[in-house]
């Protein structure tokens, strides 16, 4: 096939790409930086996006596992706690250690870990819908004794549940799910507990939802979806499942251009390309710029909604 005389349309999704809270991270690191100088420490990827991590880190951030991993020269040094969130114990070690923590969880996130400290001051146990092992719901764990939440991924999780019908329970979101396997989870979950509280407004954040709206829009006129964003982040996997479910043929997820397959375009003729919120717009437009070195492309831009969400920085950042 002589894939420089094939035509392509292609339809991009907005809103796609960053939103206000991974906006916010890079920017708390970037601000850190020049106020303090290098090195900045920041506890696991600010993000979840291998470029962002790259720049930050050229620019003099140390990406690290844990404090202790900070040399003890360098224990004054400012470290800055992810957009995930983190589990209490860390803000509260570093206050033992005398440490200058900055935190840029997102707000959303933070609104999440209120809420079960609320509902939990309030006597009742937490079920949380999450992915096991991802820093946003260890996070969220661990802002209350352990035993107190339970992690629920699947609706069999649910009917595998044991919970007595006369406890108070509650439940709340990782922000980043599927808005449509979270909606089915949360009808099992208020089917064999009623009484179960639910969040004060949804904790799958605005930006997920928009996120994926956008890309429903675009299935199914599409052959192919082909979603920017890192294999560790979990909306950008959500993306690919809600572009398979609501229409298109095949979707994949790359974390640049170089991850394209061209034997994907081989019969195809409508594709459609959005970002996870941790995504740089330049690694939109390196995957834009690859097809049409390699297609006759028409570009069309489909958007379902404007955003306008800006988070404010800490304090010490903001410019005087």
């Amino acid at each position: 096939m002589d894939s420089t005389q094939q035509s392509l349309n292609l339809y991009l999704a907005a809103p796609r790409g960053f939103c206000a809270g991974v906006d916010r991270a890079i920017q708390i690191v970037e601000r850190a930086l020049d106020k303090f100088g290098a090195p900045v420490y920041v506890r696991h990827e600010i993000v979840h996006n291998d470029l962002v991590v790259s720049e930050l880190r050229e620019k003099g951030a140390v990406f690290i596992d844990e404090l202790s991993d900070i040399p003890p020269e360098d224990i004054a040094r400012p470290v800055v706690f992810s957009a995930h969130g983190v589990p209490k114990s860390v803000p509260e070690e570093a206050n033992q250690r005398n440490m200058f923590s900055i935190d840029a969880t997102c707000p959303l996130v933070s609104k999440v870990h209120r809420g079960v400290e609320r509902h939990y001051s309030n006597g009742a146990h937490i079920v949380l819908i999450g992915h096991k092992g991802h820093v946003e719901v260890i996070g969220t764990m661990g802002q209350l004794p352990e035993g107190a939440v339970t992690l629920v991924e699947t609706i069999e999780d649910v009917d595998a549940l044991d919970l007595s019908q006369h406890k108070e329970l509650a439940y709340c979101t990782q922000t980043t799910l599927s808005v449509d396997d979270t909606h089915d989870i949360v009808v099992a979950l208020k089917a064999k507990y009623p009484h179960i509280k639910v969040p004060h407004g949804d904790d799958i954040c605005y930006a997920t939802t928009n996120r994926q709206l956008a890309v429903k829009d675009i299935a199914d006129k599409s052959d192919l979806v082909l979603i920017v964003g890192s294999k560790a982040s979990s909306n950008s996997n959500r993306l690919v499942d809600t572009a398979l479910l609501y229409g298109a043929s095949h979707a994949y997820l790359v974390d640049t251009y170089e991850d394209i397959d061209l034997a994907w375009f081989e019969g195809v003729s409508d594709v459609g390309i959005s970002a996870g919120a941790s995504a740089p717009e330049v690694s939109v437009n390196g995957v834009i710029e690859y097809i049409k070195e390699h297609f006759d492309v028409t570009v069309e831009n489909v958007i379902t909604k404007k955003e306008n969400v800006e988070f404010k920085l800490p304090k010490m950042l903001r410019a005087s």
